[in-house]
Protein backbone atom coordinates (compact mmCIF):
# COMPACT_ATOMS: atom_id res chain seq x y z
CA UNK A 1 0.00 0.00 0.00
CA UNK A 2 1.17 3.52 -0.74
CA UNK A 3 1.12 6.17 1.98
CA UNK A 4 -1.84 7.91 0.36
CA UNK A 5 -3.90 4.70 0.74
CA UNK A 6 -4.92 5.18 4.38
CA UNK A 7 -5.75 8.83 3.69
CA UNK A 8 -8.06 7.85 0.85
CA UNK A 9 -9.67 5.12 2.97
CA UNK A 10 -10.31 7.73 5.67
CA UNK A 11 -11.94 9.92 3.04
CA UNK A 12 -14.50 7.19 2.38
CA UNK A 13 -15.54 7.13 6.06
CA UNK A 14 -15.73 10.93 6.14
CA UNK A 15 -17.99 10.78 3.09
CA UNK A 16 -20.24 8.30 4.89
CA UNK A 17 -20.49 10.71 7.84
CA UNK A 18 -21.37 13.51 5.44
CA UNK A 19 -24.29 11.37 4.27
CA UNK A 20 -25.43 11.05 7.90
CA UNK A 21 -25.12 14.82 8.34
CA UNK A 22 -27.20 15.34 5.21
CA UNK A 23 -29.93 13.15 6.73
CA UNK A 24 -29.76 15.16 9.97
CA UNK A 25 -30.22 18.35 7.95
CA UNK A 26 -33.34 16.90 6.36
CA UNK A 27 -34.62 16.07 9.85
CA UNK A 28 -33.99 19.62 11.02
CA UNK A 29 -35.94 20.92 8.05
CA UNK A 30 -38.92 18.61 8.60
CA UNK A 31 -39.05 18.65 12.44
CA UNK A 32 -37.59 22.09 13.14
CA UNK A 33 -35.39 20.62 15.88
CA UNK A 34 -32.17 18.67 16.38
CA UNK A 35 -30.75 16.47 19.11
CA UNK A 36 -27.81 18.47 20.55
CA UNK A 37 -26.17 15.25 21.80
CA UNK A 38 -26.21 13.91 18.26
CA UNK A 39 -24.60 17.15 17.06
CA UNK A 40 -21.95 16.62 19.78
CA UNK A 41 -21.23 13.16 18.35
CA UNK A 42 -20.93 14.56 14.82
CA UNK A 43 -18.56 17.24 16.12
CA UNK A 44 -16.50 14.58 17.90
CA UNK A 45 -16.18 12.67 14.63
CA UNK A 46 -15.17 15.79 12.74
CA UNK A 47 -12.68 16.96 15.36
CA UNK A 48 -11.10 13.64 16.31
CA UNK A 49 -11.33 11.62 13.11
CA UNK A 50 -11.51 14.07 10.20
CA UNK A 51 -9.35 16.79 11.68
CA UNK A 52 -7.01 15.45 14.34
CA UNK A 53 -6.47 11.96 12.89
CA UNK A 54 -6.82 12.51 9.15
CA UNK A 55 -5.67 16.11 8.75
CA UNK A 56 -3.08 15.43 11.45
CA UNK A 57 -1.41 12.83 9.24
CA UNK A 58 -1.55 15.16 6.27
CA UNK A 59 -0.19 18.22 8.05
CA UNK A 60 2.22 16.63 10.53
CA UNK A 61 3.65 13.98 8.20
CA UNK A 62 2.84 14.35 4.49
CA UNK A 63 3.01 18.15 4.28
CA UNK A 64 6.03 18.21 6.59
CA UNK A 65 7.86 15.86 4.24
CA UNK A 66 6.73 17.77 1.16
CA UNK A 67 7.98 21.05 2.63
CA UNK A 68 11.53 19.73 2.29
CA UNK A 69 11.00 18.91 -1.40
CA UNK A 70 11.39 21.18 -4.43
CA UNK A 71 7.64 21.33 -5.12
CA UNK A 72 6.35 22.80 -8.33
CA UNK A 73 4.63 26.15 -7.91
CA UNK A 74 1.28 24.46 -8.58
CA UNK A 75 1.83 21.70 -6.00
CA UNK A 76 2.98 24.26 -3.41
CA UNK A 77 -0.11 26.39 -4.14
CA UNK A 78 -2.45 23.43 -3.75
CA UNK A 79 -0.77 22.28 -0.53
CA UNK A 80 -1.15 25.77 0.95
CA UNK A 81 -4.76 25.82 -0.22
CA UNK A 82 -5.40 22.48 1.51
CA UNK A 83 -3.92 23.83 4.75
CA UNK A 84 -6.22 26.86 4.53
CA UNK A 85 -9.16 24.53 3.89
CA UNK A 86 -8.28 22.54 7.02
CA UNK A 87 -8.35 25.81 8.98
CA UNK A 88 -11.72 26.66 7.43
CA UNK A 89 -13.08 23.25 8.50
CA UNK A 90 -11.87 23.88 12.08
CA UNK A 91 -13.45 27.32 12.17
CA UNK A 92 -16.74 25.97 10.83
CA UNK A 93 -16.74 23.18 13.41
CA UNK A 94 -16.00 25.67 16.20
CA UNK A 95 -18.96 27.79 15.07
CA UNK A 96 -21.11 24.63 15.01
CA UNK A 97 -20.13 23.88 18.62
CA UNK A 98 -21.03 27.41 19.67
CA UNK A 99 -24.40 27.24 17.89
CA UNK A 100 -25.14 23.83 19.43
CA UNK A 101 -24.35 25.17 22.91
CA UNK A 102 -26.69 28.11 22.35
CA UNK A 103 -29.40 25.72 21.12
CA UNK A 104 -28.87 23.42 24.09
CA UNK A 105 -29.33 26.43 26.37
CA UNK A 106 -32.70 27.29 24.86
CA UNK A 107 -31.81 29.65 22.00
CA UNK A 108 -34.14 28.41 19.24
CA UNK A 109 -32.55 30.82 16.74
CA UNK A 110 -29.35 28.79 17.00
CA UNK A 111 -31.02 26.01 15.00
CA UNK A 112 -30.57 28.08 11.82
CA UNK A 113 -26.87 28.46 12.62
CA UNK A 114 -26.53 24.72 13.25
CA UNK A 115 -28.18 24.04 9.88
CA UNK A 116 -25.95 26.54 8.13
CA UNK A 117 -22.74 25.09 9.60
CA UNK A 118 -23.79 21.51 8.83
CA UNK A 119 -24.65 22.51 5.25
CA UNK A 120 -21.29 24.29 4.96
CA UNK A 121 -19.49 21.11 6.03
CA UNK A 122 -21.37 18.84 3.61
CA UNK A 123 -20.66 21.26 0.76
CA UNK A 124 -17.02 21.86 1.72
CA UNK A 125 -15.67 18.38 2.40
CA UNK A 126 -16.53 16.65 -0.92
CA UNK A 127 -14.65 19.32 -2.91
CA UNK A 128 -11.73 19.20 -0.49
CA UNK A 129 -11.59 15.38 -0.65
CA UNK A 130 -11.77 15.36 -4.45
CA UNK A 131 -8.89 17.86 -4.67
CA UNK A 132 -6.77 15.63 -2.45
CA UNK A 133 -7.72 12.28 -4.01
CA UNK A 134 -7.65 13.26 -7.67
CA UNK A 135 -5.13 16.10 -7.84
CA UNK A 136 -2.80 16.49 -4.87
CA UNK A 137 -2.15 12.92 -3.72
CA UNK A 138 -1.28 11.60 -7.21
CA UNK A 139 0.95 14.61 -7.90
CA UNK A 140 2.68 14.53 -4.50
CA UNK A 141 3.52 10.84 -4.87
CA UNK A 142 6.11 11.72 -7.49
CA UNK A 143 8.26 13.49 -4.87
CA UNK A 144 8.93 10.28 -2.92
CA UNK A 145 10.96 7.18 -3.54
CA UNK A 146 9.28 3.88 -2.75
CA UNK A 147 11.34 3.69 0.47
CA UNK A 148 10.35 7.20 1.56
CA UNK A 149 6.70 6.46 0.79
CA UNK A 150 6.81 3.27 2.88
CA UNK A 151 8.52 5.14 5.75
CA UNK A 152 5.71 7.70 5.65
CA UNK A 153 3.13 4.90 5.65
CA UNK A 154 4.79 3.42 8.76
CA UNK A 155 4.69 6.84 10.39
CA UNK A 156 0.96 7.09 9.55
CA UNK A 157 0.33 3.76 11.31
CA UNK A 158 2.28 4.93 14.37
CA UNK A 159 0.34 8.20 14.38
CA UNK A 160 -2.94 6.25 14.35
CA UNK A 161 -1.75 3.90 17.08
CA UNK A 162 -1.21 6.83 19.43
CA UNK A 163 -4.51 8.60 18.65
CA UNK A 164 -6.78 6.57 20.94
CA UNK A 165 -4.49 7.23 23.87
CA UNK A 166 -4.31 10.93 23.06
CA UNK A 167 -8.10 11.19 22.82
CA UNK A 168 -8.83 9.58 26.14
CA UNK A 169 -5.94 11.21 27.98
CA UNK A 170 -7.39 14.54 26.84
CA UNK A 171 -10.86 13.46 28.02
CA UNK A 172 -9.61 12.57 31.50
CA UNK A 173 -7.60 15.79 31.75
CA UNK A 174 -10.71 17.74 30.76
CA UNK A 175 -12.71 16.09 33.53
CA UNK A 176 -9.96 16.82 36.05
CA UNK A 177 -9.96 20.54 35.09
CA UNK A 178 -13.69 20.79 35.81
Amino acid sequence: MQARGPLMIEHRLIERMLSVIKDVLEGIKSKNKVDPVFVDMMVDFIQVYADRTHHGKEENILFRELNSKPLSAEDRRIMNELIEEHIFGRQTTKALIEANNRYRNGDETALADISLKLRTLIEFYPKHIEKEDKVFFPSSRSYFTEEADQAMLAEFWEFDRKMIHEKYKSLVEGFKRR
